[in-house]
């Protein structure tokens, strides 16, 4: 058997690509004979995924049809667009009324094709003003959604774009965003995205469903470029689809975080001819974001809360880079006139707490990584367990501390032991992986004597590994392992799901 093995990851978590590797290594094993050496897409990459992709698939399709040509008399058959867009001639009002996104049936808990439509109960900033950044406090009212969830358990939630971005997108493509279409498959057995209601509106096609807030990837430029009428246009795009224009799209595109609107703003002769029948397959639809839930139906009945971090940075580009859906839930205020609703659903994280009673749990959640943890602490309180540890970092004890006043009231009444670092406050930074060696002794009885479950949730960028390492070097010192030992140690806590970790790009 032939085989080519292609893997789809991100460098900065910890098993990167693990499952393309070991089915490379097992069909080899079987023996099986590689057409291709194993490519690993990394979107860490510059050019993200595509860098690895897109060599890797030309290599593939000269290595297949060398082996398997084409026979006699048959050519490749183009690929065509799956849908068809029928514009309505009725005015809005004559159609049918369309609305923010299909509502969970009755018959079943919410899910992506069919989200809750969550009211927004309230939207804090929980830094000081004077923070760099700005973090929120959003809670939802699900009362009447049938949503359930314990510790460890993570809300999905689909963003919009921002009103001034859709009117802009609609005017460079001439649409008016007023009008109401339909989708028609082209083939049998072909569905209609389930998020978008028949018939609806440009402006809830654009709003809703396509991404143009994103940065485009190559294949997004080799599209628009087969659709461009105008001649400058379309050699400046076939320039920037091609594998020689790798660098001239890093510039372009990639390394100032450029969007698909701003694109199709520098290109207005080819943004107005494409044809409708392409967005589709052009722009790609937006994807729901997962926040860990920052609390718990026996603290907080009927709610549910998040802690989010409001992205925005600056590139050479005169705008700001703001990221869609942080940005979008911040706008949201829940004081304006009409209803301020969120459409989301809930599903399993990769966090598992405990069930025995008595078993402890050290939580190690710097910035705003500390929000599961916050749910975990809640819903142990609420059912009357201690031994819970937990080691928060951030910048400042005045300006980023989340839930400083919570946390204190529960170590007073003996539910909580808390451990800070706060990183900015002295000369020297000090981080929570410091905080943990230094409570070596605890940590170690904790872990070898009393059984305890340890947790790990914030940025995947330097910090897991530096608590991994701290950990490592606590068996070693407290533990007298040797460094295999300890490495062994690590990995059965890791096997057995004592050590569980929760990261994020």
């Amino acid at each position: 058997m032939d085989f080519a093995v292609l893997g789809l990851g991100d460098s900065s978590y910890t098993k990167f690509n693990f499952v393309a590797k070991k089915l490379h290594r097992r069909l080899l094993q079987l023996g099986a004979s590689a057409l291709l050496p194993l490519c690993l897409g990394d979107e860490q990459h510059e050019l993200g995924a595509d860098a690895a992709i897109d060599p890797w698939l030309r290599d593939l399709w000269e290595r297949v049809l060398g082996l398997y040509p084409m026979p006699d008399g048959l050519t490749e058959i183009s690929p065509g667009v799956p849908f068809t867009m029928q514009l309505l001639q009725g005015a809005p009002s004559e159609c049918s009324q369309e609305p923010h996104m299909a509502c969970a049936s009755p018959g079943g808990p919410p899910s992506e094709s069919k989200p809750f439509l969550a009211p927004v109960v309230s939207n804090q900033r929980v830094t000081s003003p004077s923070h760099f950044q700005d973090v929120r406090l959003i809670e939802f009212d699900i009362s009447g959604s049938g949503i359930s969830f314990t510790a460890g358990h993570v809300v999905l939630i689909q963003p919009s774009n921002s009103a001034r971005h859709v009117q802009k997108f609609c005017q460079v493509l001439g649409l008016n965003p007023d009008q109401y279409l339909t989708l028609q498959p082209r083939e049998p057995g072909i569905t209609c995205p389930p998020r978008l209601p028949q018939p609806c509106s440009l402006r809830h096609l654009v709003s809703q469903h396509l991404d143009i807030a994103s940065v485009p990837r190559r294949s997004f430029f080799e599209l628009l470029a087969c659709l461009s009428p105008h001649e400058l246009e379309r050699g400046k795009l076939l320039e920037l689809s091609s594998m020689e224009g790798q660098e001239e799209r890093l510039q372009y595109c990639t390394r100032p975080r450029r969007t698909i609107l701003e694109v199709l703003c520098d290109f207005p002769h080819t943004a107005s001819a494409i044809p409708l029948d392409y967005l589709l397959d052009l722009i790609p639809p937006i994807r729901p974001r997962t926040f860990s839930i920052a609390s718990s139906l026996l603290a907080h009945p009927s709610r549910l809360q998040i802690l989010v971090a409001v992205v925005q940075y600056q590139t050479r580009l005169k705008e700001p880079r703001r990221g869609l859906c942080s940005s979008w839930l911040a706008s949201l205020d829940p004081g304006q006139a009409g209803p301020v609703q969120v459409p989301l659903w809930v599903q399993p994280g990769s966090l598992t707490f405990p069930e025995m009673p008595d078993t402890p749990v050290v939580m190690v959640g710097p910035g705003t990584g500390v929000a599961p943890f916050r749910a975990t602490v809640q819903e142990r309180v609420a059912q009357g367990r201690t031994g819970n540890f937990l080691f928060f970092g951030c910048r400042w004890r005045d300006r980023d501390f989340y839930w400083e006043a919570e946390w204190r009231r529960l170590e007073q009444t003996g539910y909580l032991t808390l451990f800070t670092a706060f990183s900015r406050e002295q000369e020297q930074k000090v981080y929570v992986q410091q905080r943990l060696r230094e409570q070596g002794p605890l940590v170690w009885e904790l872990l070898d004597r009393r059984g305890a479950s340890f947790y790990l949730a914030g940025n995947a960028k330097s910090m897991p590994e530096g608590v991994l390492e701290a950990l490592t070097s606590i068996f070693q010192e407290e533990g007298g392992l040797s460094g295999p030992d300890a490495a062994a140690y690590l990995a059965r806590l890791q096997r057995t799901l004592r050590l569980q970790t929760e990261t994020w790009a």
